[in-house]
């Protein structure tokens, strides 16, 4: 089909741009890392580790895919002549790269089915039907798509196979407000909460999972009678954290035991429930059991499999530090597995700060060396409505600091191919592409200076895009998965130790 677009195996798509002015080596050496770890979270090629066709049988399985202490071990193994339809169902950022391996592999054997992506990547399937919705805050798109998946599974059978793919992004992408609550006061609840108070995914799960139709694992009561294997996008993690731990409510073919109760206290926590709107104070107040989500019992009932697609020693920062090592670095990691909840500017300041004094006095880390970082940072925008996200702030933040160094580069990307919410709170920046990230050493301040590019104002009005894409220190990716941030800082020698560091 000519409107498909072909595959690609490259992640980062402006290198030449980037490499084509301050520290060359040291920026290609840091693009060669980073290209590492956004390979690493690419779905296309892990789903084809774990699914694979012999004939008549579909084989999910391998030991690191599957969550240790789950109830049933082994390969699931699948009879295609006793099967009936096959149908994928699924949303998350990048989760088409996913779609697409199964379409591959299953072959003429699939039925259907739709996956929801963000707005803005390509359409790269053939049999599954692709709706985008936005991101971080849902609109109509998302709820469109929620709605056919659900006419697609309303006839499901017994000998019916359904495979769901839910991943980073899910929690704005597979949207559908309960009844009486509007997309519009949904999104004003979200954008209040996520945006201008930089809210944690964490405090915010309780709230979106109860003011929907779909997330809470309600999506998979509509799977019933079929035969379900969920692929979990995202790090392996022992059953009993998937099943009860905080990290994993946001898969929303999980259960969720938290209540409506909880949503309220979530809202409270932010001084935000006198400020929703009256449908949603309305309805968590007197919303019964009968609208609760999906509980551990009921789930296991249903007798499903659960494989993830990510290994965590598979996974982005460890890829990233092989790849370090292999170009013969020490590494440090500074902090992973979304335990840095810290605003993402400040830590760019520190990260830039520690590269800094390595370079001039060896401390606290002897060059050449690597530093390294993953997870999610946080940005709180308050009233602005600038372009960009965690990552550029984090590089732009961490550029401030390199004025004086000779031998550092730092780079910070989203795993997934795009930062923050790209366009959909602005207008007039079509000329600017949706980035995921920036590349920054000693010459991003000086040419900012030159080309009249105030950064602390960038910063200030969380307006980073255009910043960095005019000094092209902004970095392009294709779509894929999101499993975190990557940030890499390189310091590749000793610098000069009269630098005079201070007022920095």
């Amino acid at each position: 089909m000519s409107h498909v677009k072909q595959l690609s195996a490259q992640r980062i798509l402006n290198a030449a741009d980037l490499t084509s002015h301050g520290h060359a080596e040291g920026r290609q050496l840091v693009l060669e890392i980073l290209e590492a770890g956004m390979r690493a979270a690419d779905p296309y090629f892990a789903m084809k580790r774990v699914l694979r066709r012999e004939g008549d049988l579909l084989i999910f399985g391998g030991d690191p895919f599957i969550p240790p202490g789950s109830p049933r071990g082994g390969d699931e193994i699948v009879d295609l002549t006793k099967t009936g339809r096959i149908f994928v169902f699924g949303s998350a950022k990048g989760v088409q790269r996913a779609a697409r391996a199964v379409e591959e592999i299953v072959g003429d054997r699939l039925t259907g089915g739709l996956v929801i992506d963000k707005k803005g990547g390509d359409l790269i399937l053939e049999r599954i039907e692709v709706a985008f919705g936005a991101h971080p805050v849902p609109d109509e798109g998302c709820a469109q798509g929620c709605r056919r998946i659900i006419e697609l599974a309303a006839d499901l059978r017994p000998d019916d196979l359904v495979i769901t793919l839910q991943g980073n992004g899910t929690g704005s992408l597979m949207t559908l407000p309960v009844e009486g609550v509007s997309m519009a006061d949904l999104q004003h609840i979200i954008y209040r909460f996520q945006i201008e108070r930089g809210g944690p995914t964490a405090d915010l799960v309780a709230i979106r999972n109860h003011l929907d139709q779909m997330k809470g694992g309600q999506f998979t009561r509509r799977l019933k009678p079929a035969r379900v294997i969920h692929v979990l996008c995202f790090y392996t993690a022992p059953y009993d954290l998937i099943m009860r731990g905080v990290r994993y409510r946001w898969l929303h073919t999980m259960p969720d035991e938290t209540t409506h109760a909880d949503a309220i206290r979530s809202l409270k926590k932010w001084d935000l429930w006198d400020d929703a709107p009256a449908s949603i104070r309305g309805y968590l107040t007197h919303a019964g059991s009968a609208q609760e989500t999906l509980k551990v019992a009921e789930f296991e009932a249903m007798d499903s499999r659960i494989f993830c697609l990510f290994p965590v020693e598979m996974s982005v920062v460890p890829t990233a530090r092989r790849k370090a090592e292999e170009l013969g670095f020490r590494t440090h990691a500074l902090y992973n597995n979304y335990t840095m909840m810290a605003e993402a500017a400040p830590t760019g300041k520190l990260v830039g700060v520690m590269a800094m004094h390595s370079e001039i006095d060896g401390t606290p880390f002897q060059p050449p060396c690597v530093l390294l970082g993953g997870g999610e940072l946080l940005v709180t925008v308050g009233k602005e409505r600038g372009m960009g996200g965690r990552d550029q702030e984090f590089a732009v933040s961490a550029a401030l600091q390199l004025a004086n160094t000779r031998h550092v580069v730092i780079g910070a990307v989203d795993s997934d191919g795009t930062d923050g919410p790209g366009r959909q709170f602005v207008d007039g920046r079509d000329d600017i592409p949706v980035l995921t990230g920036g590349l920054v050493d000693s010459s991003t301040l000086r040419r900012a200076q030159e080309l009249g590019v105030d950064l602390k104002d960038a910063l200030k009005r969380h307006d980073t895009s255009p910043a960095l894409y005019r000094l092209d220190d902004g970095i392009v990716a294709s779509m894929a998965m999101s499993l975190g941030d990557l940030h890499v800082a390189l310091i590749l020698d000793r610098g000069d130790t009269s630098i005079n560091t201070l007022g920095l």
